[in-house]
């Protein structure tokens, strides 16, 4: 029997969802935990591969369970799990459904505060801006569903066979005193860094280092410096995961980080 695993995590104390050799990864660890409580060796599948020091607020994965289960996994997989990772519902599903392959929508919200807060450094971007310029960058932020192209921001392009992206939906978000915001984009799909590498460009605008129209002409023209610094990985959380047959509320609410919010400032 397949099943759909709801979970959340933060991803500060892992090297991303991917397991890889040396390093430790949330995919190593539920897979060793879900291995010892069904006493047999247990691979699954996620729906995306979070950077190292990425959080993800809603992720789903899938496996394949041959026995009967006839206890309370989700309580023994919590119990057992480290406090960085949560399981939230176990679905099952009818055929062969891929966690990856059929989701048919993501949502990313990347966070961020210009002060130094103890309480915010680990699940927050600390960028120390005083007077960032709002209306250029939510300006920028309006183009992101006109174009359909995301070359320019791409880590690797050339590992991809395209780097067409649908970006339905882009909007900044900020509070009432300037200090936190948040960017929330939903696509098809996402290259890789894409989102940190938008989220880099929007903060220059910002300071004023770079112009909304030259923002738009790496949109246009497909190509962008050479040197292109993403922003920080712990501000920015793979928030919703949708498919054609799945769609489920997520659990936690990553926006109340940020007081008093309005929308597009």
């Amino acid at each position: 029997m397949r099943y759909f695993f709801h979970i959340s995590y933060t991803g500060t104390h892992y090297h991303g969802w991917q397991k890889q050799p040396q390093v430790i990864s949330v995919q190593e660890v539920i897979e060793d935990r879900l291995s010892k409580i069904l006493k047999t060796q247990t691979k699954i599948y996620g729906c995306g591969r979070t950077d190292a020091g990425v959080h993800a607020s809603q992720f789903f994965f899938h496996v394949d369970i041959d026995i009967i289960i006839d206890f309370d996994l989700v309580f023994r997989l919590n119990k057992i799990l480290p406090p960085f990772i949560a399981v939230f519902d176990i679905i099952p599903m009818d055929g062969l459904p891929h966690a990856r392959f059929d989701a048919i929508q993501r949502t990313y919200d990347y966070f961020i505060h210009t002060y130094n807060n103890p309480f915010l450094n680990q699940i927050s971007a600390l960028y120390q801006y005083h007077s960032l310029d709002f209306e250029k960058m939510k300006n920028a932020v309006a183009l992101l569903p006109l174009y359909n192209d995301y070359k320019a921001f791409c880590s690797h392009p050339e590992k991809y066979e395209h780097t067409i992206c649908q970006v339905s939906k882009a909007s900044l978000f900020v509070s009432f005193n300037g200090s936190q915001l948040k960017f929330h984009i939903s696509s098809n799909r996402f290259l890789g860094k894409m989102i940190r590498i938008i989220m880099g460009r929007l903060l220059k605008i910002g300071i004023g280092a770079l112009s909304v129209d030259e923002f738009e002409s790496y949109l246009i023209n497909k190509t962008s410096p050479p040197i292109t610094p993403p922003a920080h990985p712990q501000g920015l959380y793979l928030s919703k995961v949708t498919y054609p047959y799945l769609d489920v509320p997520a659990k936690t609410n990553l926006s109340n980080i940020i007081q008093d919010l309005k929308q597009d400032y």
